[in-house]
């Protein structure tokens, strides 16, 4: 039997993963519904998904989105949206695939978010978005006497509407922001999700050193991500052209659960 997945969030990613879906990536899954901010986006996402034979309803609330006790829903809206739907999901029995990480940086609601998915047996999976290595910042970390540093570089683009913004960013290369990834996530709330997920599988929100640069006509984003111990020493390295990667690092982690032989 195909296990059901709903979505919320019916942007570019969330697109991304329909992609998948006409690819015929996704044989194991049959998405059932959508939500967005707008209903209009949902609907759109609805039609592609049922022109390819499944039967998805657009919905404009998360009560009618669960009433089909949905295996999984896909986040791809925001850490705002996540706060707002975790609970209620896994509550419901249904798990959860999120790229907006950076909710996770609330330690009160990263624990409460556990303890409410062992209660009802559900999990939470962390999609990797525009960074990697999650597995060799986990074994480091365990070892013990662990430190970690994230180096993010973006474009002037990439901050207009954030505070750290200023028109000197278009001719000048600067460091905008020095802090860890608790205090990085509640400055740029949508931007930084990637060093909360990499705090949370290494040090934790406030033991991770975030380090933010914006260069001159650069495109796209850097991540690199550092861990030391007395035995190891990792750098994950990754630059992305898109945000495309975010989209279809939920793919990744759709197939891996019900894939035999697990990465």
């Amino acid at each position: 039997m195909k296990k059901r997945v709903v979505i919320v969030g019916c942007g570019h990613l969330a697109g991304i993963i329909v992609d998948a879906f006409e690819k015929g990536m996704l044989p194991e899954y049959e998405l059932i519904g959508a939500m967005s901010r707008t209903i209009e986006h949902a609907e759109e996402l609805a039609t592609r998904i049922n022109g390819l034979g499944m039967t998805c309803k657009a919905c404009d609330n998360l009560k009618d989105l669960l009433a089909d006790k949905p295996d999984f829903l896909i986040e791809t809206a925001s850490p705002a949206a996540m706060r707002e739907i975790a609970i209620p999901t896994l509550s419901n029995g249904t798990s959860i695939v999120t790229l907006s990480i950076g909710a996770f940086a609330d330690d009160e609601f990263y624990e409460h978010t556990a303890e409410v998915a062992r209660e009802h047996g559900t999990r939470v999976y962390l999609a990797s978005g525009a960074t990697g290595g999650f597995d060799v910042l986990r074994t480091a970390a365990l070892m013990g006497g662990a430190t970690a540093e994230f180096f993010n570089e973006k474009g002037p683009r990439g901050l207009k509407g954030t505070p750290v913004y200023d028109e000197d960013l278009k001719t000048e290369q600067h460091v905008v922001f020095r802090g860890t990834a608790k205090e990085a996530i509640k400055k740029f709330p949508t931007r930084v999700n990637v060093t909360v997920a990499a705090s949370r599988a290494s040090v934790g929100p406030e033991n991770m050193n975030v380090t933010m640069q914006s260069s001159p006509y650069f495109v796209g984003d850097t991540q690199r991500v550092e861990i030391r111990n007395s035995q190891v020493h990792a750098v994950v390295d990754v630059y992305s052209a898109t945000s495309d990667i975010a989209g279809w690092s939920v793919v990744s982690v759709l197939q891996n659960i019900v894939s035999p032989i697990v990465f």
